[in-house]
């Protein structure tokens, strides 16, 4: 499953690509990726893990920024 999400308070391009790459590694995660410009995260994870995943994708936000939010 392949959804889009909102970021909000992203404010460093520098930060979001080290984001991407600690969603990237989280087990669950096919693809992540983070449009900095467009301010958009799109996870690519199978279905029946998708909340799990969208809540470790929150905490690897935070170890980088800490306001940013996914917005659901």
């Amino acid at each position: 499953m392949k959804r889009s999400f909102k970021l909000s308070e992203l404010d460093c391009a520098n930060c979001a690509a080290k984001m991407e790459a600690a969603i990237n590694k989280l087990d669950a995660v096919d693809t992540a990726t983070i449009n900095f410009m467009s301010q958009r995260l799109t996870i690519e994870a199978a279905e029946d893990k998708f909340e799990e995943v969208l809540d470790q994708a929150q905490k690897a936000i935070n170890k980088v920024e800490r306001d940013c939010k996914i917005v659901r």
